[in-house]
């Protein structure tokens, strides 16, 4: 019998084989970053002897999901799903979401088998989240010598890591794409704007990304002092963070995910800063070309906001007063006229768009146009399927919604969630659509070139996957000159 071990730089691996492929789970791809390692960038894993038994995924990152405790700092690792046979296979890479809050490459939504059975070899990892992941603590007095953007850090070495074994089971170094949702979708844009990522793949998908979720030392600051008002803690209580509990951290993280909006209206909740890792922030590196020659494929979903603006700790700005505050604050007093023209205030939808607009599409744009300079191989998408559940929760084709299509997964609760009721017929033919568009992006280089024409700027062919999928052309030169270059909390 076959014991699937493969030889990698850190040692070797007994992979395990299941449902017609073979999987190596919880691989660790750099030192636990723990102790002394808290809060530093992550660490290459030193070679172990003997082989490592990689059968079952690692704990998720420490998380507060649900009211529950979830995870462990010890998380940093990668796993791999692979057809049983096959060398120099096509390679996807898939960075899970989460606002860099929540989240886990185990969750089993995420599972790889629909992207295996058709030959790609899929990979996912851990990478740590809220406190010890994304807060900026570098700045305050005392901690000198904590890091900056760790979780940023976990993500370059675990490309590293993969792009440095892939071979090992059965992938082509030169066909690596990476993509993700949300805070992952963002991830892949950071990546493509990190100089230490670059060459460690080729193409890139980002569904639903959040570009401009990146701050300077200074504006992340008004966060962590949100984190401290939450802690009951002065600057003077953070040298604890050093042997504190992570779960106790989660009392001033929940407080920032509760207040942020009524602070700074429109400000992102903490996510990487500008430092050496990242020292220009992701839409201007892409315009400048710090991708040049990666393939895209990047969308949104039609109603993105509805994930995130509420009555009550809101996500996002959910009244006029906010979104006048955020203009002004911002140097902007003069467009609250011309805001007011586009998002009519007594609108019943007026939030959410400017939601969706301000965080999703609008910079997704300018990350596809700013792309197009240095690769004609970008394509737009937007999903805009609304199904019943939809309409009765009134989510509409909301954040997140196209996921079970991407991964072909209806055997999930949120897969349930959003498609039962609908007509299978409908259901199969979405899935088999958008999700063979990926894996023909993933192993042909393009979606579908016959029906899904290149990106080609502001008025640009885009396409729809609804009840009736479809290519459209897109005239969103309006929304674009509206916000045209418009710049928020990034001093």
């Amino acid at each position: 019998m076959n014991e699937h071990i493969v030889n990698t730089t850190t040692g070797k691996i007994r992979g395990y084989e299941r449902n017609d492929m073979v999987e190596y789970l919880g691989i660790p791809f750099t030192e636990a970053p723990v102790g002394a390692l808290r809060l530093k960038r992550a660490i290459k894993k030193k070679a172990w002897d003997g082989v490592l038994d990689a059968k079952e995924y690692g704990e998720m990152s420490f998380q507060l999901d649900g009211g529950q405790f979830k995870g462990s700092e010890d998380c940093l690792s990668v796993n791999v799903q692979r057809p049983l046979t096959g060398e120099h296979l096509p390679v996807f890479v898939w960075i899970h979401g989460g606002g860099y809050n929540t989240g886990s490459a185990c969750d089993e939504l995420y599972n790889g088998k629909s992207f295996v059975r058709e030959g790609i070899v899929f990979f996912s990892f851990q990478y740590r989240l809220n406190v010890l992941g994304f807060y900026d603590f570098s700045t305050y007095p005392g901690c000198e010598d904590f890091d900056s953007n760790c979780g940023l850090s976990d993500q370059i070495l675990a490309l590293q890591w993969i792009h440095d074994n892939v071979e090992a089971f059965g992938g082509d170094p030169e066909k690596i794409t990476i993509a993700g949702e949300s805070a992952g979708a963002a991830s892949v844009i950071n990546l493509m704007a990190a100089p230490t990522a670059k060459g460690l793949f080729t193409q890139a998908i980002v569904e639903s990304g959040l570009p401009n979720c990146v701050m300077t030392h200074e504006t992340a600051m008004e966060n962590i002092d949100l984190f401290l008002e939450g802690m009951e803690w002065t600057e003077r209580d953070l040298p604890k963070l050093r042997t504190i509990s992570p779960s106790e951290l989660q009392k001033g993280n929940t407080y920032v995910a509760e207040k942020h909006q009524y602070k700074n209206p429109g400000m992102f909740l903490p996510g990487p800063v500008q430092d050496d890792l990242l020292p220009v922030r992701p839409v201007d590196a892409i315009r400048n070309g710090s991708a040049a020659g990666v393939k895209l494929l990047i969308g949104t979903n039609r109603h993105e906001g509805t994930m995130f603006v509420h009555p009550e700790k809101t996500g996002f700005p959910n009244s006029w007063n906010m979104i006048e505050d955020m203009l002004e604050k911002n140097g902007h007093a003069d467009m609250v006229s011309k805001m007011a023209e586009f998002y009519p205030p007594s609108a019943e939808d007026t939030y959410t768009r400017f939601a969706t607009d301000y965080a999703f599409e609008m910079p997704s744009v300018k990350v596809a146009m700013g792309q197009l300079g240095y690769t004609e191989d970008v394509w737009m998408y937007r999903y805009e399927m609304v199904t019943k559940s939809g309409i009765s929760s009134g989510m509409k084709a909301s954040h997140a919604f196209e996921l079970p299509a991407v991964f072909d997964n209806r055997d999930f609760s949120f897969s349930r969630f959003v498609f039962d009721g609908e007509p299978e017929d409908m259901v199969k033919r979405l899935f088999a659509e958008l999700h063979g568009a990926w894996i023909s992006f993933i192993v042909e280089g393009n979606p579908g070139q016959e029906t899904w024409p290149r990106f080609t700027g502001a008025v640009s062919p885009v396409r729809i996957f609804d009840r009736e999928t479809r290519t459209e052309l897109l005239d969103r030169s309006a929304l674009m000159n509206l916000w045209d270059d418009l710049r928020f909390y990034e001093n």
